[in-house]
């Protein structure tokens, strides 16, 4: 049996203005260098900079044939929804032809629809209808491996004269038939398998269907940037470049153990290798260069302090994905058991980090959630309560919203986000579908973990979480699917879907919407400046975005208690918008109300 989850209720007291519009154009969405006029954004940033991004997990969307499984039709026939709700840019997970080994992310053909979400037409018509409400699509391409049932690996594995030999990572066996190094990979287990067909191990960061390309081969190179050039001349807005600090392998030897199973985590061993850029700055020399898109690089193990050397004009890409504020609660990324206590202060610096080392040279996703990662309330505030009107997590959920459209950089919002979708507590492995949960927890067994350990474990960081299907309605199957869904809907969504806080000016959806059009016509929330405020408050992080004319000033009450603050930081400013309503006071008086989140304007002297 799976536990009932806590409500998405909306709070009664917010006090927030109904949805409303969403305040972005269709020309936001693709046409950067027009006149701006005053209060909206100068005519220097680019388009990618200006709009909001949502990331759509195609399989658990909204599912337009009936057979359980989100698709490319399903998602055109949302696109009015995601444009209300100020989304200028859709970035689509993969839907390339595809075993579906790990949904997606093991692609055959890169030239291909899987059949699973539609054909290349839906696609082409997906792209002209979200054309049309000035939304882009942005494409995930997975060039640090394939599929083992992709052409080029069944070449490549029918033997070493074959001329796509070195194509992927082979390697003999040791001398006593091991594998050639110890490294475990990412799922659990050797990062080697071994070809009966040709005779040698190849190598996989992921699962064994996912072997990995040869980067070191400049035919590879080439066959892959033709991939990227294809998919732009269809006319996609950019890129996100999934796992690609992987890309780069080191020599090929063992790694210190870090485990009972003798192995060393892979990504400890190649995550960001020397000489990785190199192949980047080919990569936006041969795609990138001279085209009106964005990339954005998923970038496990680049810290902080490297952003510079990997965005702006002189980086790689516009953007990259760094993970440290979503680790926060873990030791290492080996053991889910292993949780960090971690403190506001904590949080405060990493994002001011990445905020800092964006600041003069490029820019920043600001991301709370996405398909690997667990719902940020329960990641965030694991502590709000199932209460009456669901009113903490309402708020909670606000905070982060607030957050969202605040911070320096480019919101990515992640589907159900924006309704306040909670993790899934399911009571038994097997209900379980996704194989990083499932071999995650067998390794903790192994690791000596009881059952119960091992579950809590992954119940708080699974995958699962983040691709339950969306939540439309309150009827069967939360009117995602007239048929059986891929995955159980989570419990909650009688009272946590789009159809019910639609109706509702207090929700979060409602509150997502305003904050993006807000976003939008405070020109200090996209090219102002960061620094942050109130650094000794233990309970709120506030930070100031300081414009050409304005500046805005941004409140919020990580605690469930009221937090008490110098209120002469908001002197000479007005309250623009509160999340507590009548239950609070914006700050005036120095004061936050429990998990209060709150946005301030002061004008300038020009």
């Amino acid at each position: 049996m799976r536990k009932e989850e806590g409500s998405c209720r909306s709070s009664s007291q917010s006090g927030v203005p109904g949805g409303g519009s969403s305040g972005l154009q269709d020309e936001a969405g693709g046409q950067p260098g027009r006149k701006e006029s005053e209060g909206q954004m100068s005519e220097g940033m680019k388009w990618w900079q200006k709009t909001n991004v949502c990331e759509i997990y195609i399989r658990s969307f909204n599912d337009s044939d009936g057979d359980g499984i989100g698709d490319l039709n399903g998602i055109t026939e949302k696109l009015d929804y995601l444009k209300e709700l100020g989304i200028g840019a859709i970035w689509l997970t993969p839907c390339y032809k595809s075993p579906q080994a790990d949904n997606g992310y093991d692609i055959a053909d890169y030239y291909e629809i899987d059949e699973t979400f539609g054909t290349m037409e839906d696609m082409d018509h997906l792209i002209a209808e979200a054309g049309k409400r000035g939304i882009r699509i942005v494409m995930d391409l997975v060039f640090n491996h394939t599929s083992d049932q992709n052409s080029w690996f069944l070449e490549s594995a029918s033997g070493k004269d074959n001329p796509k030999s070195d194509w992927y990572i082979w390697r003999d066996a040791r001398p006593d038939g091991s594998e050639p190094t110890n490294w475990r990979n990412i799922f659990g287990g050797s990062a080697w398998t071994w070809s009966e067909t040709r005779g040698q191990y190849y190598l996989h960061t992921f699962l064994s269907e996912q072997p990995d390309l040869n980067w070191e081969n400049p035919e590879v190179r080439e066959a892959l940037y033709n991939v990227a050039n294809f998919w732009l001349d269809k006319g996609v807005g950019g890129f996100r470049m999934d796992a690609v600090t992987y890309i780069k392998k080191p020599a090929l030897t063992d790694g210190e153990p870090d485990g009972r199973d003798g192995r060393a985590a892979i990504h400890k061993m190649t995550a960001n290798t020397e000489g990785i850029l190199d192949f980047l700055h080919e990569f936006k020399d041969r795609v990138q260069r001279g085209r009106d898109i964005f990339t954005v690089g998923e970038a496990n193990g680049v810290r902080a302090s490297e952003l510079s050397q990997w965005v702006g004009d002189e980086g790689v890409f516009d953007m990259v994905f760094e993970f440290s504020h979503m680790l926060i609660d873990l030791n290492n990324e080996i053991d889910w058991s292993s949780r960090r206590n971690w403190s506001l202060a904590d949080l405060k610096r990493i994002l001011g980090d990445s905020q800092r080392n964006t600041a003069e040279n490029g820019w920043y996703p600001i991301f709370f959630e996405n398909h690997d990662q667990p719902r940020c309330i329960d990641h965030y505030f694991p502590w709000v309560s199932d209460s009456e009107n669901g009113s903490e997590e309402s708020m909670a959920a606000k905070v982060i919203g607030t957050l969202m459209f605040t911070l320096r950089g480019t919101p990515f919002v992640y589907q159900g986000q924006e309704l306040g979708f909670r993790n899934v507590t399911w009571d038994n492995i097997d209900d379980y579908n996704d194989i990083s949960t499932r071999r995650h927890y067998h390794f903790l067994i192994h690791e000596g973990r009881t059952e119960e350990e091992a579950l809590e474990a992954v119940r708080h960081f699974s995958r699962d979480s983040a691709r339950t299907p969306m939540q439309w309605t309150a009827e069967e199957n939360a009117g995602f699917t007239t048929g059986e869904p891929w995955l159980p809907v989570n419990d909650n969504y009688r009272t946590c879907n789009a159809d019910s806080e639609e109706k509702d000016p207090d929700s979060v959806l409602s509150w997502y919407r305003t904050m993006a059009a807000l976003r939008n016509s405070h020109a200090e929330l996209t090219e102002g400046s960061y620094e942050e405020i109130l650094n000794e408050n233990e309970q709120i992080y506030a930070f100031v975005r300081r414009g050409k004319s304005a500046e805005a000033i941004v409140l919020t009450n990580f605690s469930r208690e009221k937090a008490e603050f110098d209120a002469s930081v908001l002197e000479g400013a007005e309250l623009v918008i509160s999340s507590a309503g009548k239950s609070g006071n914006g700050g005036v008086e120095g004061v936050l109300a429990p998990l209060e989140a709150a946005v301030y304007e002061r004008k300038l002297d020009k």
